[in-house]
């Protein structure tokens, strides 16, 4: 049964051990564009006695800057997600569904066809283009290009290092979900389309973790791909979006000596989970 317009819980628990005093850019709080009806964001422990500094980031993104150490240092965010009021992904296909106009192209579109760090579509347009390339439809591509990652790559939490690439990935056939990701994003740019990596919490995600999907640009807006197909595409709720992971790490060692001793995530939603074909469109606010 499709619940859309659940309220959801989300979160993490992350703890450090800082070896001198530091800077972390803390990138995991829901974005702006989500209906947030209550949240969160507590540090304890070696603080440098300034409050985290709030920055504006891409799509409604925001990130934390603390400054602490040296020491260890816990970081507990969390926050109570209200309905969006989106359209079901699972909905009769006779029901009728809303109309959308055709937006105009872009930097945005443009930034989301250049190559990237972990994504080298150069080097993926020949087997793109024979794989793909008779379909003429980006939402058609989209579909076929998540499907056909979900066919190859295995799921494997640990199989892949956080240097590899597309290229790696699709070597190696196996990976996480940023892996999927990096592939459907290189193989999308292959082919003309503009593609783009979002970080989100997903309930209904196992394991559970922070969660990584396509987002893809079909010429009226933004759609999500989750070539995983390991949650509900109605479920998720945004954090950060960029051209690949390099641009929505959930932590980031600004400056300083810093490790990471633990991270836990959750995220749950109010009654059933929803379904999701994982072809219908779906966009994600």
């Amino acid at each position: 049964m499709s619940n859309p317009a659940a309220t959801r819980q989300v979160g993490c628990e992350l703890s450090f051990e800082l070896a001198v005093p530091s800077r972390l850019a803390l990138h995991v709080a829901v974005a702006g564009s989500a209906t947030v009806l209550e949240e969160r964001f507590r540090v304890v422990g070696a603080t440098a006695g300034d409050e985290p500094v709030a920055v504006a980031a891409e799509h409604g993104g925001r990130i934390q800057l603390v400054d602490a150490g040296p020491g260890r240092l816990d970081v507990t965010y969390t926050a109570t997600v209200g309905p969006d009021g989106r359209w079901p992904p699972d909905a009769p296909s006779s029901a009728p569904r809303p109309q959308r106009e055709r937006a105009a192209f872009g930097l945005e579109q443009l930034v989301a066809l250049r190559q990237s760090r972990y994504c080298p579509s150069d080097q993926l347009a020949g087997l793109a283009a024979t794989t793909f390339g008779d379909l003429a439809d980006p939402l058609a591509k989209a579909n076929a290009i998540g499907e056909w990652v979900f066919e190859r790559l295995s799921y494997e939490p640990g199989a892949s290092r956080s240097t590899d690439t597309a290229i790696d990935t699709l070597l190696g056939g196996k990976g996480v979900c940023r892996d999927f990701a990096h592939l459907t994003i290189a193989l999308l740019r292959a082919v003309g389309v503009p593609a783009r990596l979002v970080a989100v919490y997903a309930p209904g995600l196992t394991p559970m973790d922070f969660h990584a999907v396509t987002e893809v640009w079909d010429g009226h807006g933004w759609l999500i791909v989750d070539s995983t197909r390991l949650a509900p595409r109605s479920s998720l709720i945004r954090i950060a979006t960029g051209r690949d992971a390099a641009d929505t790490a959930f932590a980031t060692v600004v400056e300083g000596d810093v490790e990471l001793l633990g991270a836990e995530v959750f995220a749950i939603v109010d009654g059933d989970l929803p379904a999701d074909d994982h072809v219908s469109p779906w966009i994600l606010d």
